[in-house]
């Protein structure tokens, strides 16, 4: 649940409130409650019919509109009145508080109890507590707002900070936002996109290549080729120095990601000619894996082949290339030469006894 959802759940709770702020200005404040309690339930029954649901919060704003209100009536002192949205705000500052700085989520859990069958990862439930943290922020001035308000400022003055106030405060932060979210899509036009998938390979989403290595732990897929000689040999490539990812290292021959929209054996022609030049080659599905570091996650598709006519350097992403014995690989083994991945896929091949 992001920001736009977690606001479109709790703003109609407070359009009683709001509706009252106007009444009473126009027929006073018995009117006014009678008006803005009439709203709360037609609320309630509107959202009853169109998504079948019951509005709590809505229902509990209504409540407690009824109960100062009447407090207010009764004692003649509007005070108690004045504190209802600054009431009902501290109980979201309390809720967004314990979501944003604890490791109890409630927003991530309503969040997937409104989407069902949506799981949030580690770096959406990071980058959603850092939302929660500046609605946290909000929230808590606007209360401060409302409270010094209604203690120490005229009726229009509360009224404007209860109300207007609170909508030019949610404009300006969501122009903000809106601002700043297409600059990133600008960004992202540019960049390549790739499936987002789960474990089983059902494409989820898509997106720019750069989110998948920033942390995130996004599944996305990949193709990796092992080119195997009939004496056990294994191709591999060098990494440039200049790469993300375990610069220097020895690594698979042919690796690389699956684009949005491209097939599985596109790709793996693709990379395979990019990176070494290889084209005409037949090659066979051995593993669907799941690799984890610590900037990534990617579904492996590994293939092998054992063909290597007129192989070569095509790209700068790969720096030397040549056939190791698995003598020479596995004297190197654990000393930093050969990328992590690599080593895992070895034991894969000698476990299947494919070389």
């Amino acid at each position: 649940m992001n920001r736009a959802q977690l606001l479109k759940k709790l703003l109609p709770g407070f359009i009683p409130l709001f509706v009252f702020i106007a009444a009473d200005e126009i027929w006073g404040t018995k009117i006014g409650l009678f008006v803005a309690v009439g709203v709360g339930i037609a609320e309630l029954v509107w959202v009853a019919i169109k998504e079948k649901r019951f509005e709590k919060f809505v229902l509990f704003d209504t409540l407690l509109l009824v109960a100062l209100g009447a407090v207010s009536i009764l004692l003649d002192n509007d005070i108690f009145f004045k504190l209802k949205p600054g009431l009902v705000e501290l109980i979201l500052i309390v809720v967004l508080a314990v979501s944003a700085f604890s490791r109890v989520n409630i927003i991530g859990l309503m969040g997937q109890r409104y989407l069902k069958g949506t799981e949030f990862n580690d770096a959406q439930m990071a980058q959603m507590r850092r939302s929660l943290k500046i609605l946290f922020y909000i929230f808590s001035i606007h209360t401060l707002l409302v409270f010094y308000s209604a203690f120490y400022m005229s009726k229009e003055a509360w009224a404007f900070i209860s109300g207007g106030l609170f909508y030019v405060i949610f404009g300006i932060y969501f122009l903000f936002e809106w601002l700043r979210q297409r600059k990133i899509q600008k960004g992202f036009a540019r960049e390549e996109w790739v499936p987002l998938v789960d474990e089983q390979g059902k494409v989820l989403g898509q997106t720019p290549r750069s989110q998948v290595h920033n942390g995130s732990k996004l599944l996305h897929p990949v193709v990796h080729l092992h080119v195997l000689n009939r004496n056990g040999s294994i191709l591999l490539q060098k990494r440039p120095m200049n790469k993300q990812i375990q610069p220097g290292k020895w690594d698979t021959a042919v690796g690389g990601h699956i684009s949005a929209g491209e097939t599985l054996e596109a790709a793996l022609k693709k990379e395979a000619s990019e990176e070494i030049g290889l084209a005409d080659f037949s090659a066979r599905l051995q593993k669907v894996y799941k690799w984890e570091s610590e900037v990534e996650a990617e579904l492996i598709y590994l293939f092998t082949t054992h063909d290597f006519k007129n192989i070569g350097i095509q790209s700068d992403e790969v720096e030397e290339l040549r056939f190791w014995t698995k003598k020479q690989i596995e004297s190197e083994i654990g000393n930093g030469i050969f990328t992590p991945n690599f080593e895992q896929e070895y034991a894969m091949l000698i476990q299947q006894k494919l070389i």
